[in-house]
């Protein structure tokens, strides 16, 4: 590319040099006369004629021609290692990310241009790229430590079993199959969350509305059963995207603010609006003061909130991970907000049809 630019400089000057002395040649030399026109006699000295001038002018415009050549290879060649600069250091930490350095930034400094947003969008991806690589290996290790737990405890069980056969079965079977099923969750939770990252579903009108009273309906019984009161209201507020996961997104959020609520007269709202452009779904609870660096946290994959768990309801610890997954899927954003009262608010704003 240097090399095709310099040629091209000195390309360019070798042609203007030429045009250059064609007008000179054209406009000028032209209407000098050709021969001598003195009458014959005349004892004044003869001026130059046209032939004469142009063996005076050809050497010099060769030497011109040579020195614009030579001008533009060494200008040529300068100019254009000063502009690839950068785009050899944007080279650079192409090669070293693809060796596995996330870490590297081009930092490029100077003027905005074109280069220079190149730099900076290639940092902004980096950027993603490392947080995305170092969540992903995040949530494999915590993934592999939480399905490791039930494995664990299922062969603490067995082994217990085999060294006591007269033993209790009874309550073996008991805690074999609570283990069991807390895997099972785990598992199909994993497989949810795989399946909203990866966006792969067919696209339908959803009136959110709809969607939440199902849900509230649907875990009606567990509100009852802890005392909490559960209050619906809003308007149509349609989006596209899938049901089952929509409907997976509101199950999860009011389940959390069930769960995690006061021990008696918690309350629930559950509440849609349209807003230019989109459309919003909020759910908020009371409960216990949370501090905003708790509730940066709750997103993450098995963030389970300690300081709000109730005993028995800690749950896989992906409800709001596969929150955040499915929001994402949808083009949404989702922001969690501390109630003052306590308690928290989550938001989930997509765009509407």
């Amino acid at each position: 590319m240097r090399l095709r630019l310099t040629l091209s400089y000195a390309g360019f000057l070798m042609v203007a040099g030429a045009l250059l002395l064609a007008v000179v040649w054209v406009f000028l030399l032209r209407y000098v006369p050709d021969g001598d026109l003195r009458p014959s006699g005349c004892m004044v000295p003869a001026r130059p004629d046209r032939w004469e001038l142009w063996r005076a002018f050809a050497p010099k415009a060769a030497w011109a021609m040579i020195f614009l050549l030579l001008l533009g290879l060494f200008g040529g060649w300068l100019l254009a290692g000063r502009m690839l600069r950068p785009l050899s250091r944007i080279t650079e930490a192409t090669r070293e990310a693809a060796g596995g350095s996330l870490s590297h930034r081009i930092q490029l400094e100077g003027r905005e241009d074109e280069f220079r947003e190149l730099a900076d969008a290639f940092d902004a991806m980096l950027a993603r790229l490392e947080a995305h690589v170092a969540e992903q290996q995040r949530f494999a290790a915590n993934a592999s430590h939480e399905l490791r737990t039930p494995l664990a405890v299922t062969q603490t069980l067995l082994d217990v079993a085999r060294n006591d056969p007269d033993g209790d079965t009874g309550e073996l079977v008991e805690r074999l199959h609570f283990v069991n099923t807390r895997a099972i969750e785990l598992t199909e939770a994993l497989l949810l969350l795989s399946r909203a990252d990866r966006r792969s579903f067919t696209r339908e009108h959803v009136d959110l509305s709809l969607v939440a009273e199902e849900a509230t309906e649907t875990l009606l019984p567990l509100a009852e059963k802890r005392g909490v009161a559960i209050e619906t209201s809003g308007d149509i507020a349609t989006t596209s995207g899938s049901h089952a996961l929509l409907l997976q997104m509101t199950t999860n959020l009011v389940h959390n603010a069930i769960v995690h609520n006061l021990p008696e007269q918690g309350a629930v709202r559950v509440a849609t609006a349209v807003r230019p452009g989109s459309v919003t779904l909020t759910v908020e609870n009371t409960g216990v003061r949370l501090t905003s660096a708790l509730v940066d946290t709750l997103t993450e994959p098995f963030q389970r909130g300690t300081q709000r768990v109730r005993s028995g309801h800690a749950g896989v610890g992906l409800g709001l991970a596969i929150v955040k997954s499915i929001v994402e899927a949808h083009r949404g954003t989702l922001s969690l907000t501390p109630r003052a009262d306590g308690g928290l608010r989550v938001t989930v704003r997509v765009p509407d049809v």
